[in-house]
């Protein structure tokens, strides 16, 4: 795939991401620019904009995708329809605690509407096998650890149904009452549990000054979250505590991707794997 050159000076930067930055353009409020860093491998750029073109036309809520550029210095990027006014659901329960539970509800909500979406499976990957080929990649688990998760994996449940793959609250965002899903370099089919598994590391598991730092809000609100999100995804009934239990694991698989895209050893997340590696 070709890039398209483009001048950086058209585009007014707005913030910074794990894996890159973003732009406005300075003249066309419709447009904006997910710019990766420097040292982001092609493929992985290109793989992003084929999942999102393929989402979107399955009308899943999430920005229009534009094309394929390039700044002329090494960094690759996507442009795609800009949501004016946009907020992510983790900065929107950080300046507005008090109503934690109507976003961790709509959260909830919008997990649910996504997670009850099949998808054809010739034209998206299922999410074990991504699990089992960055466990193969990743280098802080022994060979012996490697064989035990691999094994949780393939007897995990089976599913067809839409996975975002990176589910964590900065990647729904809203913006004039409607909600869109960002960040689809892992979309996959699988079942909802490897998804939900972020979304109870988020909450409960990612260190305090993490939390505040990057997710804007006290580790306290974090786990008010998680307990209003349990009611709105499973039902009133569901136990916050006791579905902790059950998809810790499911947590803890989530340090494939962290430690796929900081390149560093999560001791931390690994430790919520330590049953299913002594098996």
């Amino acid at each position: 795939m070709k890039a398209e050159l483009i001048d950086l000076n058209d585009y007014v930067y707005t913030g910074e991401g794990a894996n890159g930055s973003s732009y406005n353009h300075k003249d066309n409020p419709a447009v904006m620019l997910k710019l990766y860093n420097k040292n982001a491998p092609y493929e992985i750029i290109v793989n992003e904009l084929e999942l999102a073109q393929k989402v979107y036309k399955l009308r899943i809520p999430t920005p229009k995708p534009g094309d394929f550029v390039t700044d002329g210095a090494g960094r690759y990027g996507i442009r795609f329809e800009r949501v004016p006014d946009k907020v992510s659901y983790s900065r929107a329960v950080g300046d507005e605690p008090r109503r934690v539970e109507e976003f961790a509800r709509e959260f909830a909500r919008m997990c649910r509407q996504l997670h009850a979406t099949h998808l054809p499976k010739d034209s998206f990957k299922n999410v074990k096998d991504v699990n089992l080929r960055l466990l193969q990649e990743n280098p802080f688990f022994t060979p012996e650890e490697k064989v035990k998760v691999a094994e949780f994996i393939r007897q995990a449940p089976d599913g067809d149904t839409a996975i975002h793959g990176d589910l964590q609250f900065s990647n729904l965002i809203m913006s004039h009452g409607k909600s869109y899903f960002i960040d689809l370099g892992d979309f996959a089919y699988g079942a909802p549990e490897f998804d939900l598994g972020m979304v109870l590391l988020c909450c409960r598991y990612d260190g305090e000054d993490f939390v505040r730092e990057v997710f804007h809000m006290e580790p306290a609100t974090a786990d008010e979250f998680w307990r209003y999100f349990v009611k709105g995804y499973f039902g009133e009934s569901a136990d916050p505590d006791e579905m902790d239990l059950r998809l810790r694991p499911y947590a803890g698989l989530k340090v494939l991707i962290i430690e796929r895209n900081a390149g560093v050893h999560f001791p931390q997340f690994h430790a919520l794997l330590e049953e299913v590696v002594r098996g």
